[in-house]
């Protein structure tokens, strides 16, 4: 029988990527995630990465990520999460289009109940993003001062030999907006559907999530 648990999440997010020269650059991030809203922390993730620039658009990174997941009990579960990714921009008409392809090792610690035990579980996990955003008046350009409306997509799919009930790991579906505070700096604030499939394959996780996300993307390179 499948079983649906609905909760409330709130999510906060920094994620910033910074360039350096004509290829190189890096990408930061870091999330507070709480759960029954605001009532006690869910996860922390602190996520680093080193980006290769194909093109203005295109880009690679590779980089590592920990995580803490806080169980109910107080119980902090550490993972360690090393990725590699390539992510492209567009724009067709008014709609500009970020997407990536992400893949993650993840090293779980191993748990019984609410203990820690020895030793990490290992799985790898597939990620597909594709972001949308228009601008509510003016020229297509996302640009200071005038707001944007955005939809999300991100699919997780799971494999590896310890994944047995759900390849299938979550859906994550927002819509909000977003604003250009200048150049630099946009915050992006709205509702997200997170529909998680646990591991025993027939319990589901369905989060409604407030999220709060403040993007910050620096160039450092030498103007002309």
């Amino acid at each position: 029988m499948k079983t649906i648990q609905p909760r409330q999440q709130a999510w906060f997010g920094y994620l910033n990527q910074t360039r350096f020269s004509t290829h190189w650059g890096t990408w930061t991030d870091i999330h507070f995630r709480r759960t029954d809203f605001l009532d006690r922390a869910s996860q922390n993730l602190y996520r680093v990465g080193l980006t290769y620039y194909v093109a203005d658009q295109v880009r690679l990174t590779a980089g590592y990520a920990y995580i803490q997941s806080f169980l109910p009990t107080g119980t902090i579960r550490p993972e360690h999460r090393p990725w590699q990714q390539i992510w492209w921009a567009g724009r067709v008409g008014r709609i500009n289009a970020t997407q990536w392809i992400r893949l993650e090792q993840r090293f779980n610690r191993r748990i019984q109940g609410d203990q820690l035990r020895d030793g990490y579980t290992f799985n790898w996990r597939f990620r597909y993003n594709l972001l949308v955003q228009m601008p509510l008046w003016g020229t297509p350009v996302v640009r200071p001062g005038v707001p944007n409306v955005v939809v999300q997509n991100e699919l997780f799919v799971n494999a590896g030999k310890e994944i047995t009930y759900n390849v299938f790991d979550q859906n994550r579906l927002f819509a909000g907006l977003s604003y250009p505070v200048n150049k630099h700096l946009l915050a992006q604030v709205g509702y997200m559907n997170q529909y998680v499939q646990l591991p025993a394959g027939n319990t589901f996780n369905n989060n409604h999530t407030l999220r709060l996300f403040i993007f910050h993307n620096l160039d450092f390179r030498k103007q002309p």
